[in-house]
């Protein structure tokens, strides 16, 4: 016999309210008449929500993929470690601070210093993140062996409370372009995984990230990640002294039309040091209005996301998963880098 969704005694008495918007779930005739005040305003569906569950129903999805709650608790960071100022209470402050500068600061040699040790972090734990991904992981094991990794080298993850973002790092599947919040879904075979890693250390942020391939991916989700590896490789090449930060978007933007795919302009790449986001922001498409012009100690990231479909996108209720609007998927690629006296130096590679 089926049992009560609060106190477990068995019953056959099911949830009107429940019955309209597709859930089953019963009620013993007590708990019916002592919750169904709050009931009827929805504020006690997740009693008649399975374990796992998609915390949005009635949102309509661009595509396949769907968020499957509950979420893990917050990971505990250790009381040794250094912390950014929103790690308690979700707000950037000194970061909203100047949010209306477009100064983009010349770092010191020490605090070069600084972000290069943090970079060389980043990469070790993305390093440690791929190695987990394989057929029937979840994605918040991917942010457990993250926020495990950056706990071994005394680093907080950037993403963790930044804005109340609940992880430690961002894993994109499919269709998510960016931001997506590791939960219970299961990787699939043929699935392609953004795996966004920031990471705090010493006083300065790394950021960097990488689509990788979930078992055996087919043709044309392996050119749309290639595709987007080749785009921020020609973007990377292009920096040196004196160029605008405008024309990045045009050698992004040149590769994405050559191979019939969309360059995604919602979200950009960003300076980052002291602060996890700060001037210069960085459009992937061509014809931007960015502002700027590269100098030796400028440290920024480029971080093209391309999709096979329209460049537009939407989000999830979660105020966080951006998708495409289309459905179809979406890649990216990201590195920090320095702008040397005659090039560039990719900080968060080996």
């Amino acid at each position: 016999m089926p049992s009560c969704s609060v106190c477990s005694t068995d019953t056959t008495r099911k949830c009107p309210k429940c019955l309209e918007k597709g859930i089953d779930a019963y009620f013993c005739e007590p708990c019916f008449k002592a919750n169904w005040a709050t009931h009827k305003l929805s504020t006690l569906l997740t009693l008649c929500q399975p374990k796992e569950h998609n915390p949005f129903p009635f949102h309509t999805y661009t595509g396949k993929l769907r968020p499957v709650y509950p979420l893990s608790p917050k990971r505990e960071v250790l009381p040794t470690i250094a912390k950014p100022d929103y790690a308690e209470t979700g707000d950037p402050i000194s970061e909203r601070k100047l949010r209306n500068s477009s100064q983009i600061d010349v770092l010191t040699p020490e605090e070069i210093l600084g972000v290069r040790k943090a970079c060389i972090i980043g990469r070790e734990v993305l390093e440690e993140a791929k190695t987990a991904v394989k057929v029937g992981v979840t994605t918040d094991e991917i942010d457990r062996v993250v926020h495990e990794a950056c706990m071994a080298r005394n680093a907080y993850p950037s993403p963790l409370n930044y804005y109340n973002f609940p992880k430690s790092c961002c894993t994109s599947v499919n269709e998510v372009i960016c931001h997506g919040i590791p939960d219970r879904y299961v990787l699939q075979d043929g699935d392609i995984l953004n795996i966004d890693i920031s990471v705090f250390h010493g006083g300065y942020h790394a950021d960097l990230n990488e689509t990788v391939y979930v078992g055996n991916v087919d043709a044309s989700g392996r050119k749309l990640v290639e595709t987007t590896r080749e785009a921020l490789q020609k973007a990377i090449e292009f920096v040196k002294p004196g160029m605008l930060y405008r024309d990045i978007g045009e050698v992004i933007q040149k590769i994405a039309d050559r191979e019939g795919l969309s360059v995604v302009r919602t979200y950009c790449g960003h300076g980052i040091g002291k602060y996890f986001h700060c001037s210069p922001s960085i459009p992937h498409y061509a014809k931007n209005k960015a502002v700027g012009v590269m100098k030796p100690g400028h440290i920024f990231t480029i971080e093209p996301m391309i999709s096979e479909g329209t460049w537009k996108d939407e989000q999830w209720p979660d105020r966080w998963t951006a998708v495409t609007a289309d459905g179809k998927r979406s890649a990216q690629f990201e590195e920090t880098l320095l702008v040397t006296e005659d090039g560039v130096e990719i900080l968060t590679r080996f």
